[in-house]
């Protein structure tokens, strides 16, 4: 347990080039290669968190200061995906989910039953967090892993079936996200796409970032997308002039750094991408692998940012509408580019349709939040995790996916 804890500690920006490097060893692309790969997706990951940490830090203060003039008195406390990773893998069990969850993924391989190699063994606390909700609600360990088994499963399935999203939408082929934040709402997006293409009117809107810029030049561009987004949340904040000038300086900096961080990732990765397709075609002839990636690579996509941003007003204003919603969003706002990234790819980054399906998707998100709360702050007592002063409840935007939901609420049926 200490060595996997230790493991753990590393976190995804030390863990995937050491995945890497050793997976391109077995896939023979030799040392050279393979050492190179690793540590230049290393960078790139480095580049990603640091423009996340950037956009969080910027985005904080400000979604407190709209909450605060908003007048906001909610009950449950979002605290942020950090915390709720370090909660789940506090799971007796949690530890147990690396090895089941890689030769679930290699039978599968095997059986193909998938084409997702998933080397995001981080975010596999995601799978775990399942298992330690329904643990906590069956007290039963066997329960929780089988239910943590399964959904990362249908993740592998899922991610298979969005990879052509991805890889026309993204440009990103053989890459797949078998990343439950960004699959979560993936059978409330399809039929809400269906029906918005049926709506007269409706289905004609579009607005991407590359028709943007031709129609206002230099104001469509996406550092002055940013600019232009983080002024007015500024403003939304009542914040004074130099911040709202400083935050929308940042945002346009998000917009331009991110694609670069992303480009880096990805020039460590298509080698090893392109060594894993020929080692592959030697041995299954030409069956397709695709390897399965953070959704973290889709934010160097400016309508993916774009959107999350502006979402971030609009779920503010959903928390206070919303009947029912206890949940004051704010650690995990940042986290909205995440949930939007295939809604932006299956939208062909069509902004206006993005920005409407995912209003109805955050709406929901708000609403499971704040029906899981109960549940995660049991979780985070048992892990020994102090709540928050003046806070009786503890919730997340991250987790709060209609998959993890439905898992959770099937499997506890099991309760005793």
């Amino acid at each position: 347990m200490a060595i996997l804890n230790f493991i753990l500690g590393l976190g995804s920006t030390v863990m995937l080039p050491i995945i890497i490097f050793v997976f391109g060893l077995i896939m023979r692309a030799g040392v050279s290669k393979s050492f190179k790969s690793g540590v230049t997706i290393g960078i790139g990951f480095t580049g990603i968190n640091l423009v996340i940490t950037l956009l969080t830090g910027e985005l904080g203060p400000v979604a407190k200061a709209m909450t605060e003039r908003l007048g906001l008195d909610l009950q449950i406390i979002d605290i942020g995906w950090p915390a709720m990773s370090s909660i789940s893998w506090a799971w007796a069990a949690a530890g147990l989910m690396i090895p089941i969850g890689l030769i679930i993924n290699f039978a599968m391989l095997t059986l193909k039953l998938t084409k997702t190699m998933n080397v995001d063994i981080w975010n596999y606390w995601q799978f775990a967090f399942v298992g330690y909700a329904v643990t906590t609600l069956t007290d039963s360990l066997i329960i929780g892993v089988i239910a943590a088994s399964a959904i990362s499963i249908l993740a592998l399935v899922l991610a298979d079936y969005t990879q052509p999203y991805i890889e026309n939408y993204f440009g990103m082929p053989g890459i797949s996200f078998p990343h439950l934040t960004a699959l979560g709402f993936l059978p409330l997006v399809l039929p809400l796409n269906w029906l918005l293409d049926r709506i007269p009117g409706i289905n004609k809107l579009n607005a991407n970032p590359d028709t943007i810029r031709k129609r206002f030049g230099i104001f469509g561009e996406p550092m002055t997308m940013g600019l232009i987004i983080g002024i007015a949340l500024g403003a939304l904040g009542g914040q004074s002039i130099d911040a709202i000038l400083k935050l929308g300086v940042t945002m346009a900096a998000v917009m331009y750094l991110m694609p670069k961080m992303v480009a880096i990732l990805m020039e460590g990765l298509i080698p090893i991408s392109d060594v894993a397709r020929t080692f592959m075609a030697k041995r299954f002839g030409d069956r397709e692998i695709y390897i399965g990636l953070d959704a973290a690579v889709s934010l160097g996509e400016p309508s993916v940012i774009a959107v999350g941003l502006l979402l971030v007003p609009i779920t503010i204003l959903l928390a206070v509408v919303i009947p029912g919603n206890q949940l004051l969003p704010f650690a995990d706002l940042a986290v909205i580019p995440f949930i939007v990234c295939l809604i932006t790819a299956m939208s062909k980054g069509n902004v206006i349709r993005s920005l409407i399906v995912g209003t109805v998707v955050m709406t929901c998100v708000l609403l499971f939040a704040t029906n899981l709360a109960p549940i995660e702050t049991s979780m985070a007592l048992k892990a020994g995790i102090t709540i928050p002063e003046g806070a009786s409840l503890i919730g997340n935007l991250d987790r709060a996916n209609l998959l993890s939901w439905i898992f959770i609420k099937l499997f506890s049926f099991f309760a005793r």
